[in-house]
């Protein structure tokens, strides 16, 4: 397989036979996944749960969907060409175009960072009585921890992922079968419908679910196993990803409906409004009548947004790397990444109180949204490329399925920002101009990288490079 110097001295052997060798190429997507599973995912589950009751659960479905599409793109490109989303896209648009597309992509691993800080800072709370303040600064520590991780490599890494969500899941299922939501309610939730009050947090569920900074890990990660240089060896490596992929979606599917359940049985049910990751905490004690309920939601909060923070590192690393092709220490990348959430966290915090923590934390996932269609567009072309991909670019239906896949995610963003202009009724010209501005700038740059011809060429001899450097 094709490396590069990030990942070549942690690559795994792959046994040349046996039934471990399925096992050997499990593990990259568990380590995706956390990012499907994250605090971000819960505040929209839970005020999608708490508002409109089991309505969104198809939502969830939709937008799995999508991530499985989009992953197993990512990881195709990976493990064919050898470099990551990142690297492509720096070698197959113009210096400015590709300068553009890494500062989309950071203030994505910003926006998704900013919800680790908060749910770890709630869990903490909820655990321990530290205020949020505090606890948001004390995240700033995790860093030590992301690097001293490192140094035990790929496997030690997953495995600790693999624990955290284990943790999350059996805390979610307690839950559960202590609520027993009834089937038949259930059920309704993946009947089709959206209006213009659930809008809003089915865009920041499409966004929590299908994060843009995964697709650039997913295809960086896959390079961490060595495969056969043939074409029957990447075949049964792709074949492998896939099922490594949906495993780790689905769990991930399953973990994020759960909190929705949760939340539509629990305070939906009762026509209570959540407002507040710590509201739905503490009313869990009294409503289910025991208090390991809220112990374990706090418990998987907790998981959730340390297990999210390992990712996110990796995710930066990637980024900044192929993009820029600059090198930093982990420690100083991760605080520079996490002093960039921790600002507009404690100036939240600080002015408007911690009851501000939720429409934050949904928010930070509609802007994920938003920038989404920057990477798929991006990826979609790549996979299609028959001069980078060789047989093994996307078939007419996948290229038809991706279209399609990326038409919804910007229509929604569409509508999305189409309401929110219309919503404005008080603001001042200068505030107006700059929106516009933006939106306008937003949508010119996804119409150059989605029609101007790629650098193909560019990109072969990146591979080609990458080639030789091993051989």
């Amino acid at each position: 397989m094709l490396q590069d110097r990030r990942t070549a001295h942690l690559a795994l052997v792959v046994p040349t036979q046996g039934r471990s060798r399925l096992f050997f190429f499990l593990g990259p997507a568990a380590l995706v996944s956390v990012g499907y599973m994250d605090p971000g995912n819960w505040a929209t589950d839970l005020e999608g749960g708490a508002r409109f009751g089991y309505q969104l659960l198809w939502v969830l479905v939709v937008s799995n969907i999508f991530a499985l599409l989009l992953q197993t793109l990512a990881t195709r490109f990976g493990a064919v060409t050898g470099l990551d989303l990142a690297q492509a896209c720096r070698t197959s648009y113009s210096k400015s175009v590709a300068r553009a597309l890494w500062i989309l992509a950071e203030l994505a691993i910003i926006a998704c960072d900013l919800a680790e800080v908060l749910g770890s800072a709630i869990a903490l709370n909820l655990l321990f009585g530290i205020p949020m303040i505090w606890g948001a600064l004390l995240t700033a520590l995790d860093a030590f921890l992301i690097l001293a991780l490192q140094r035990y490599g790929v496997r030690m890494r997953e495995a600790i992922i693999v624990v955290l969500i284990f943790t999350i899941a059996v805390c979610l299922g307690i839950e559960l079968w202590v609520v027993q939501p009834k089937v038949r309610d259930i059920a309704t939730g993946f009947m089709p419908r959206l209006d213009a009050n659930s809008l809003y947090i089915a865009i920041g569920i499409l966004g929590a679910t299908v994060m843009p900074h995964n697709l650039y890990l997913h295809s960086s990660l896959v390079k961490t196993r060595e495969i056969e240089p043939t074409s029957a060896g990447k075949k049964e490596a792709l074949r492998a990803y896939f099922i490594d992929t949906a495993l780790a979606l689905n769990v991930a599917l399953l973990i994020n409906a759960a909190i929705l359940i949760l939340s539509a049985a629990v305070f939906a049910s009762r026509n209570i409004p959540v407002t507040d990751i710590r509201e739905a905490h503490h009313l869990l004690t009294p409503l289910l009548g025991t208090a390991a309920a809220s112990t374990l939601f706090a418990v998987a909060l907790l998981a959730a947004g340390q297990s999210s923070t390992i990712t996110g590192t990796l995710a930066g690393q990637i980024i900044l790397e192929g993009f820029v092709n600059l090198r930093l220490p982990p420690l100083l990348r991760r605080m520079v990444t996490r002093l960039s959430a921790l600002v507009p966290v404690v100036g939240t915090l600080a002015f408007f109180g911690e009851e501000s923590t939720l429409p934050l934390l949904v928010g930070s996932q509609v802007i994920l949204s938003l920038q989404l269609p920057f990477a798929v567009v991006p990826l979609m072309r790549l996979t299609g490329s028959s001069a980078l991909m060789g047989d093994f670019m996307n078939r007419p239906l996948i290229k038809v399925l991706a279209i399609i896949c990326a038409a919804l995610i910007i229509t929604a963003n569409g509508a999305l920002i189409a309401r929110v202009f219309l919503e404005w009724e008080h603001c001042s010209m200068i505030t107006a101009f700059l929106a516009v501005s933006i939106v306008s700038g937003a949508g010119l740059l996804l119409a150059w990288i989605s029609l101007v011809p790629l650098r193909v060429n560019s990109v072969a001899r990146c591979i080609g490079a990458s080639v030789s450097s091993i051989t």
